[in-house]
């Protein structure tokens, strides 16, 4: 999940120009003109939402079985 992020991040930021004047066109450019540009962009997007619905999941799992009670200290 994580490691999927950082591929396609990477991916993503090797096309990105992070400049108020070109970045909209930079980012048509990723979905228009680059092989699979708009698969990636939407795995990045898509991969973002389903990270935080992994961590939400995580900790209330941690809720429901009261992982944080009683811990022992050594």
């Amino acid at each position: 999940c994580l490691i999927t992020q950082i591929l396609t991040g990477l991916f993503l930021a090797m096309h990105y120009t992070a400049d108020i004047a070109t970045a909209f066109s930079s980012v048509a450019h990723i979905c228009r003109d680059v092989n699979y540009g708009w698969l990636i962009r939407n795995l990045h997007a898509n991969g973002a939402s389903f990270f935080f619905i992994c961590i939400y999941l995580h900790i209330g799992r941690g809720l429901y079985y009261g992982s944080y009670l009683y811990k022992e200290t050594l």
